[in-house]
């Protein structure tokens, strides 16, 4: 009896207890909702990302992370500029020309880069006296004329490795991947330009690269950390995307070592043998290392893999995007495809290569030999007359700009920009290569709106080379062959720093004929 008393008693304590405590909870939930209700009110005629409590834009950026230009862009059709509040920091993006202007130019010092990590010290993501130095010494190499001749002997000879293998996929039948052959042709190319050494990613076997994956990977992780709250904690323990990136890291500082020490020593070989300074090699390398030892420069092997790795990502992710958009546009748009046939026609023409008219024949090694003539006609000068050419890739990089998203703290957004019908009139949203052309000139616009190599101070040094580069190689492909989608591939960007494909560039080749 006593046991049920008491077990009565507790039970009536228990009771009392909740029923007391009932109101502090309903007034807690009732404080909480309307905290949240009054947040939510607050932000909801905000045009752009809705913030939530404690999460931010979070929530609805990790919602369409894989499509993130064309969700930014559905918000500036309503406005230039929004704001995205994440847990740990928040984010100003625009498209307004005049915001562009202020940050590539009026005040670009006062805005700090964000991925030292993947870039340290090298051009792209410094300031101050580095960024000065580094890019004097660039400027003065990528103006002179012994630069550009080797570069376009380098080009030119990887432009018809690339042509010969695409020939072999024609001849063949078999479908090809093009975005990854353009990542190889760039790399390639890249190194011996840059740092005076052959990779051979580009040979006809196509063999894997530790390098040129590593590299894609850590591409990858990077770009995530904007979006994922957790990654210091990750990197502190070292495990997921960041214990990947640690592993990729290392590889890629084990091949840019290699490189810096190969060439060095190449360097003093040479110099000992000739018992003299001798003319150095027309590499950008080259005379990083000559600036370097010079102490006043301070010039370290970790100043110079930083360059190194910068100059990587300017030379090859970058090109290798944007010639792999453009064979998706000729793919897509055969009457502009014809129209870019027809220029190169008249462009042979026009050099009195009447050899060449007949020259496209069944066998192999004729029509090698046709591919091998043709580029002896390309460079500097004769590629200046290509003004569709010229034009058409322009409009692809409007359109599909190799870095979508740039900035620091306020960021600018070329994707977007591309398709704002304020900066580029109605028809923003289609390819059209006759937009950047009048009574047959091309015609250049503000580099504020059509940002793709920035502007002001840091207007890309490589945009001649760049364009030399994709000008001699969509040339010979475009004039030997013609490319169709492989039924069924999806063409779509990945999530990343340089807007390349997803699932890459799959395609069928015919030879022109």
């Amino acid at each position: 009896m006593e046991k049920i008393l008491f077990q009565g008693e507790c039970n009536q304590a228990v009771g009392t207890h909740l029923f007391n405590a009932l109101p502090i909870s309903i007034f807690l939930i009732s404080i909480t909702w309307i905290w949240f209700w009054a947040y939510r009110r607050k932000h909801c005629s905000v045009v752009g990302p809705k913030p939530w409590p404690l999460f931010g834009s979070a929530l609805e950026m990790m919602h369409n992370f894989y499509h993130i230009h064309d969700w930014l862009l559905v918000y500036f059709w309503k406005t230039k500029t929004i704001t995205i509040t994440m847990p740990s920091s928040t984010y100003t993006v625009t498209v307004d020309p005049v915001l562009v202007e202020h940050i590539l130019k009026t005040d670009f010092s006062n805005y700090p880069k964000n991925m030292e990590v993947f870039l340290g010290d090298g051009i792209f993501n410094s300031d101050g006296e580095i960024w000065k130095r580094q890019r004097k010494t660039a400027s003065f190499e990528f103006s002179s004329k012994k630069l550009r001749d080797f570069s376009t002997v380098v080009f030119r000879g990887h432009a018809l490795q690339l042509g010969q293998i695409v020939s072999h996929s024609a001849d063949t039948r078999e479908p090809i991947e093009m975005q990854d052959l353009f990542s190889r042709l760039t790399l390639d190319s890249i190194c011996k330009v840059g740092f005076g050494v052959e990779l051979g990613v580009l040979a006809p076997s196509l063999p894997d690269n530790p390098f040129a994956i590593a590299f894609d990977n850590v591409n990858v992780i990077v770009t995530m950390r904007f979006s994922d709250p957790f990654w210091k904690l990750k990197r502190l323990l070292n495990v997921g995307d960041e214990a990947s990136l640690k592993k990729s890291a290392k590889v890629i500082d084990e091949f840019i070592y290699r490189v810096i020490h190969s060439r060095r020593s190449e360097i003093q070989d040479s110099r000992a043998f000739q018992n003299s300074d001798q003319q150095l090699k027309p590499d950008l390398l080259s005379r990083f290392i000559e600036l370097g030892e010079n102490p006043a420069n301070q010039m370290n092997e970790k100043t110079l893999r930083d360059i190194v790795l910068n100059f990587i990502i300017a030379g090859r992710d970058t090109t290798a995007a944007t010639l792999s958009w453009f064979i998706y546009m000729m793919a897509l748009h055969p009457d502009i495809a014809e129209r870019v046939f027809e220029e190169l026609k008249q462009f042979e023409q026009s050099l009195e290569l009447g050899s060449l008219k007949n020259s496209i024949v069944a066998d192999q090694q004729s029509f090698n030999e046709s591919l091998e003539k043709f580029a002896e006609l390309l460079n500097h000068e004769t590629l200046a007359s290509l003004t569709y050419l010229h034009a058409t890739l322009t409009e692809t990089l409007r359109l599909y700009p190799a870095v979508p998203l740039a900035g620091r703290l306020l960021f600018y957004a070329p994707y977007c920009m591309g398709r704002m019908k304020f900066i580029w009139g109605q028809d923003a949203n289609q390819f059209k290569p006759e937009r950047w052309l009048k009574d047959g000139t091309f015609q250049a616009v503000s580099p504020f709106k059509f940002t793709t190599f920035q502007a002001g101070p840091r207007m890309c040094l490589g945009k001649d080379s760049a364009y030399l580069q994709m000008k001699m190689t969509a040339s010979l492909l475009c004039r030997f062959f013609m490319f169709t989608l492989v039924p069924g591939h999806q063409v779509k960007y990945r999530m990343s720093t340089i807007l390349a494909m997803a699932h890459g560039l799959k395609v069928t080749v015919t030879k022109r004929a």
